[in-house]
Parts: C-alpha cells; structure tokens; sequence
C-alpha cells in the first residue's frame, strides 16, 4: 500500500490557472490548520478550476498541514475521480456529497469550506443559534443558513435539502454538526470561515460567563449585518490575503512538511 506524503509535482502537466487555483487551495488547507480549525484528517475545502465543471479535494488520509498543490485531486461534482495522484488514498464520500451539491446548485461559489471545530460544534447544537452578541456575528444576521442533522452526509438525497437551506448565503452552520462556508474565491471562502469561528469562539466563552448577554437594536444589527456584506465595501479575503500568505511562510519555516506550493 502506497500511503507516503511526497508527491510528484503536477505543475507542468496542468494550466496555469489550475496550478494557481491548486497553490491557493493548498494554502487554504495550511491556514485552517495554522488557525486551529482542523479534526485530523477529516473534512474538505473544495475549488472550482476556473474554465472547467471540475473540482479540487484533499486526498482521505492526510492531515491539512500535508496538503499540497500536486496532492490535491480532481473531482467532477458527482464525486468521480478525474484525475489522482499515484497513491492507494482516495477520497471521503461525505466531500462531494456536501461540496458537490453547492457547487453545482450554485456557479456564483468557487470555493466551500467545512470544518468540525470545538466552538463550531457547540453552537450548532445550541437552539438560540449563532446569537448576534458581537461585531464578528452581526455581519451573519440573517445572512446565514441552518440545515437540520441527518447523520453522516453519505445520502445523496440530502444534497437538496442542503442547498435549500443554505440558500443565497455564504455560510451555513450544520446542526450537531459544524460549520460551512462558501465564496467567489478562496480567500473569500477563508476569512468568511475565520470570522465564522472567532463568532462561535466568542459566544461560546460569554456564555459561559453565565451573564445576560447584550444584544444590539433590530435597526443596527441590520445596519451592520448591511456593511459586512462582501458586495458592499469590498470582497473580503483579497486584502487579507497576502498577510495570510506571509503569516504562513513565516510559520511553516521549522516545520517538516512538504511546502504547500509543490
């Protein structure tokens, strides 16, 4: 059995723009991990190959922080395999049951993050939901989705509820479950799943203070949840991008794994 995290490099096999999409998705992985928004080898992070109905997934069997541009693989949105590298890891079912589904109901997403975090997990079980207690939530108020638990995400037939739920919105918490978010690009995808996580963080440590919370007017949650929009201001994720880019080299510079860009 071949399971070894050295990969042969892909890039002068594929366009430019699929190796480009494959380095910032690679990144991506690295920067979940970095932030702490990681369960082993689970979950997925997903991108479109600009031009192409295809998709890029991690390989079932690394850890994020291993995640490079040439081991990533390439999907359609039903979950076939396109395109692998020369290893026995394939990939986890519950990847294109959940990403598949939203990117083919919506061409507007090019990138859908998932994650099972501490903080994540203990809001989606919560019945009041995300609460709109900061700054960092507000800009979800009434800009996101709740999709109800229904096991491990293997049923095709969920996929319809799922993208019903999630709707118009970027991102989606999973009840008993976690947390989702989607976007334009990558870095969009990224820092809206970064402000994701802080929010739940945030909520889970002032409710543990055991102390009535103080939630703002319906006219400024309104007001606010407006101005955080991505289409607003500004697309959010471009701007912070390369300071993540540089965050990362700076981070990974003792570390003992492949570069995310080979």
């Amino acid at each position: 059995m071949k399971y070894d995290t050295q990969f042969k490099s892909v890039k002068n096999s594929v366009s430019e723009e699929e190796w480009q999409t494959r380095v910032a998705l690679a990144a991506c992985y690295r920067l979940v991990d970095l932030y702490g928004m990681t369960d082993l080898i689970y979950n997925h992070i997903t991108a479109c190959i600009p031009g192409t109905d295809h998709l890029l997934i991690n390989l079932y069997g690394l850890l994020y922080k291993e995640i490079t541009a040439s081991s990533l693989v390439k999907i359609d949105v039903e979950g076939n395999i396109l395109d692998k590298t020369d290893t026995d890891y394939g990939i986890n079912k519950s990847g294109y049951v959940i990403h598949g589904a939203i990117h083919k109901a919506r061409p507007d997403v090019r990138c859908v993050i998932h994650t099972h975090t501490r903080a994540g997990i203990a809001v989606s079980a919560m019945k009041c939901g995300l609460l709109p207690m900061s700054q960092t939530s507000i800009r979800f108020n009434n800009h996101i989705g709740y999709h109800a638990y229904e096991g491990p995400a293997v049923d095709l037939e969920e996929r319809i509820r799922l993208v019903s739920d999630l709707g118009s919105h970027d991102a989606m918490i999973l009840k008993n479950h976690g947390l989702l978010t989607c976007g334009a690009t990558i870095q969009q995808a990224f820092n809206t799943m970064y402000q994701l996580e802080t929010a739940c963080r945030a909520q889970v440590d002032a409710m543990a203070s055991r102390t009535e919370l103080d939630i703002p007017s319906e006219t400024v949650l309104e007001h606010t949840a407006h101005l955080y929009q991505p289409t607003t201001r500004r697309p959010y994720g471009i701007l912070e991008w390369p300071a993540m880019i540089r965050y990362l080299e700076a981070s990974s510079k003792n570390l003992d794994y492949p570069r995310y860009d080979t």
